[in-house]
């Protein structure tokens, strides 16, 4: 595979910028236009696949997942294949089993899928369907036997076996609990799939979870807060606005070596939180202050690189990693509504 490129999905533009990583900083290569309305995407590397959530438009009365093919050369995406969703429009993406499954939660619509991928890129119509009140993210745990679903409204994990014929089966118990009104969103597993991190949008706070890894159920643990207490958050209350109200609005979690990094969107900031080795988490180390409003961030494979983007900011920051802290290499153009982030 040629050098590592980074994606980001341009909500306000409905667009897709393609940067390629240089020793310099980040070269955008390319921006792809007709993704109407993308928030969120998945990206499987190794057959040059994009998969994103688009929204209805003047040429498709429904919502869909648009299958794009990427060349690694100009960053350029090239349509070839859309399945609609008559439901509404995925928040949330993502591939299991070696990118022949895709995984979608949808958050206005309240329902995820399970979709066959073909060697193609071609996404069936969703073999599996689960319905929980504003589901926020699914992933699937590594060896892709269990999934799970975390619902914000209701506060919890929805989870399931993933059988061979991509039908679902809760476990037992069926889902594991959040505390009442956190708003659990994003999930993280840790390297050895034994413990699930979940951040929680209306209180700003990591949940950790022990898994077990044959029955693949859940367990709350503890909490640890990933919000910055100078800023003084208040606890969010739901359908209010976040930053007219100072509220708590946390947004996205990823690992690295050690550390879990969190973003929060009311006062912009990415936390670092060391991971203990009984994976229990400490007091954030610190927090940096970037893009405006950081919906999506990521890491890339060797765990050197964070790239977050802004909702309301038209640029990405990159920045090399060094344990807890974060070196801004560099800010780059992209886009308006910048919301999602993956390496290639």
């Amino acid at each position: 595979m040629s050098s590592s490129l980074v994606l980001v999905a341009n909500a306000g533009d409905s667009s897709i910028s393609t940067f390629r990583v240089t020793d310099a900083g980040l070269d955008r290569l390319s921006v792809t236009a007709g993704t109407t309305g993308c928030s969120n995407f998945a990206v499987d590397a190794e057959r040059g696949f994009v998969y994103a959530s688009v929204k209805a438009d003047d040429d498709n009365a429904d919502a869909g997942i648009l299958t794009l093919s990427l060349d690694r050369e100009t960053g350029v995406l090239t349509p070839q294949s859309r399945v609609s969703l008559p439901g509404g429009a995925m928040n949330y993406l993502s591939l299991t089993r070696d990118g022949s499954v895709l995984l979608g939660a949808a958050y206005s619509g309240g329902y995820g899928i399970v979709c066959a991928v073909g060697a193609g890129g071609e996404v069936s119509a969703p073999a599996a369907e689960v319905r929980f009140p504003r589901l926020h993210s699914v992933m699937a745990s590594a060896d892709g036997r269990h999934s799970y679903f975390v619902s914000l409204e209701t506060d919890l994990v929805a989870q399931f076996s993933l059988e061979s014929d991509l039908s679902l089966t809760p476990l037992d118990p069926p889902t594991a609990d959040a505390p009442a009104g956190s708003g659990p969103r994003h999930l993280a597993f840790s390297d050895d799939q034994q413990t699930v991190y979940v951040l929680t949008e209306f209180t700003g706070e990591v949940l950790r979870y022990h898994r077990d890894p044959s029955s693949g159920a859940l367990a709350l643990v503890d909490s640890t807060p990933a919000h910055d207490p100078s800023e003084k958050l208040r606890h969010s209350v739901i359908d209010e606005d976040p930053r007219k109200n100072h509220y708590v609005w946390g947004a996205d979690i990823h690992l690295t070596d050690g550390v879990v990094w969190a973003s929060e969107r009311t006062a912009s900031t990415l936390a670092a939180l060391p991971i203990d080795a009984d994976g229990s988490l400490a007091a954030p180390a610190g927090f940096v202050v970037t893009e405006t409003q950081p919906r999506g961030f990521a890491v890339n494979g060797d765990r050197t690189l964070l790239v977050a983007a802004g909702e309301q900011s038209t640029a990405v920051s990159l920045y090399r990693i060094d344990g807890t802290d974060l070196h801004l290499q560099g800010r780059y153009e992209t886009g308006r509504g910048a919301n999602w982030v993956r390496f290639a």
